[in-house]
């Protein structure tokens, strides 16, 4: 029995590193653009603007020549509006995440 705490310890151990190996930006207050520079990283947003834009042309690829996405955490104090090109438009509430990515030519927000 010990063991087996042991070994589920060290694999809850092992994914919260994995989870917390992305870089992560805390955009500033008076900041409402995430920028193509972003790609590939969490945002995080605490007493941010209301609005909060992305890159005018959607990025094709990050820093590391993956395809271009962001994790976006908002810490309130209120939801705040994510909105790129203008099909793009998304809601982020206090306390949620949420995952945008781009095609090239559009975002989209990948569902959990």
């Amino acid at each position: 029995m010990k063991a087996f705490i042991l070994c589920l310890a060290a694999l809850l151990a092992g994914q919260m590193i994995t989870r917390q190996s992305k870089p992560i930006v805390r955009l500033k207050p008076s900041q409402a653009v995430i920028s193509s520079a972003d790609g590939g990283k969490l945002v995080e947003l605490l007493n941010s603007a209301a609005t909060i834009n992305l890159p005018g042309q959607p990025p094709k690829v990050d820093a590391q020549g993956n395809p271009w996405g962001v994790d976006v955490k908002n810490f309130g104090p209120q939801a705040v509006n994510i909105v790129g090109n203008t099909s793009f438009t998304t809601k982020v509430n206090v306390n949620q995440t949420v995952h945008i990515y781009s095609s090239g030519s559009t975002y989209i927000l990948k569902q959990e």
